[in-house]
This record gives structure tokens, C-alpha cells and sequence, in this order.
């Protein structure tokens, strides 16, 4: 697959801060850069952008309970795995364990549920955070990252106050874990986090912009 300009610098901003992280903390290098998040309404057939992302990236689906959930999410795993990139689940552990997703994503409210998760097999836990508090949670309950938003404005409904740059890095650097930044991130605004400490960048939009179909 030959990735766009876009795709490009986006990919390789997230190496970038990946590896910069890793120099920290050697376990952020276990993490994928650059991870797609799924929605609904904004991506209705994510398979199509998650089979032109880089080798090494990631997927995090969320089925939302829809009666579709586990055929698009099988869907899905067989698109990853031949692009040789990460899938993981939101939320839903079982679901998770019966398409052999790579991992579970938690979101804030459900941070308490890593410990089930890693019982269950799965290799890569990350969750959602919105507040050094959680952050802190995500921490004392082992995941291998938190997910930090929103770091700029956002399209998303739930998206609430945007945290800035240095806000963003002022709570990654505090954090007793890597840190992915989510929000308003694509190929433009994300050099912006250059120095923020970030282990990588999650984005809807952003990414759909950069990989997907349109983009080539």
C-alpha cells in the first residue's frame, strides 16, 4: 500500500513521538504509534480506511451494542491481520476474545476491568482518561496506556473542553503511564505535539482523512 502525502506525515509523526516516548518509558514501544478509532455514525465501514493504514498501527472498534458489533468486528479482524495491524475491542471482553482481537480499550468508567481483561488473555489494555485522575487510575490498574483527550477542539459530541498542547503535556508528564493523545489530531495539528511526551496519536476523522479511501 502506497500511502498518501497526508498519510505520510501523520504516520511518521506518530513513529516520531513514539519513539521519543519509548526513550522514557521503554515500554511505550510496545505500543502502535498511530491507532484508528472507530464510530457508528462517523466511520460506517471502518474495514475500508483499516486496510490502508501502516503496518504497526492499530484499530480501536466500538460497536456500541449494535446487533452488527460481531460481524463487523470480524470484519474487521480479518482486514487487520492482513494489513498487519492491531485490533482492539472497545469495552466488550467477550468480543473481544471471540473475533481474536489483540486487545481490549476501556473507557474511563469501566478502567476497573483490566485486571478481568488480562485474565481473559488479552495482550494489549488501554484505556480512556479525561483527568489526571483517571490517568492515575489507569495507572494503579496496570494498562499499557491511556488514552488522553480531547487535545484539540473536536467534532466529537462528548468531546467536552479541549486540553491545548500544553495542557496535554503538562498531564502526560505526570502520568505513571504512556499517553496517546485523541482529539481534533490530524496530519496538521499533530507536529504541534512534537515535545508533549505523547507515545502516540488516536484520531476518527483525522485518520479517515489521511487513510482513507478518498485519500487515494
Amino acid at each position: 500500500m502506497v500511502l498518501s502525502d497526508e498519510a505520510t506525515r501523520l504516520w511518521e509523526t506518530a513513529k516520531a513521538l513514539n519513539r521519543g516516548a519509548a526513550r522514557v518509558s521503554p515500554s511505550a514501544a510496545r505500543l502502535p504509534p498511530l491507532i484508528f478509532v472507530t464510530d457508528p455514525d462517523r466511520t460506517p465501514g471502518p474495514w475500508e480506511t483499516a486496510a490502508r493504514l501502516a503496518a504497526g498501527s492499530a484499530v480501536i472498534y466500538r460497536g456500541f451494542g449494535r446487533p452488527q458489533a460481531e460481524s463487523d468486528a470480524r470484519r474487521l479482524r480479518g482486514v487487520t491481520l492482513e494489513a498487519q495491524v492491531r485490533l482492539l475491542i472497545g469495552l466488550d471482553i467477550a468480543l473481544a476474545i471471540a473475533v481474536g482481537a489483540d486487545g481490549v480499550h476501556l473507557p474511563e468508567r469501566a478502567l476497573h476491568r483490566a485486571g478481568e481483561a488480562r485474565a481473559a488473555g488479552l495482550m494489549l489494555v488501554t484505556g480512556a482518561a479525561h483527568s489526571p485522575e483517571a490517568l492515575d487510575r489507569a495507572a494503579d490498574m496496570g494498562l499499557d496506556a491511556a488514552v488522553l483527550s480531547p487535545v484539540f477542539a473536536t467534532a466529537s459530541p462528548s468531546g467536552g473542553e479541549a486540553l491545548g498542547v500544553e495542557g496535554f503535556g503538562a498531564l502526560v508528564s505526570a502520568a505513571r503511564l504512556p499517553v496517546l493523545g485523541l482529539g481534533g489530531i490530524d496530519a496538521a495539528s499533530a507536529p504541534a505535539l512534537a515535545s508533549s511526551g505523547a507515545a502516540g496519536i488516536c484520531a476518527v476523522d483525522g485518520i479517515v482523512r489521511a487513510f482513507g479511501p478518498s485519500s487515494v
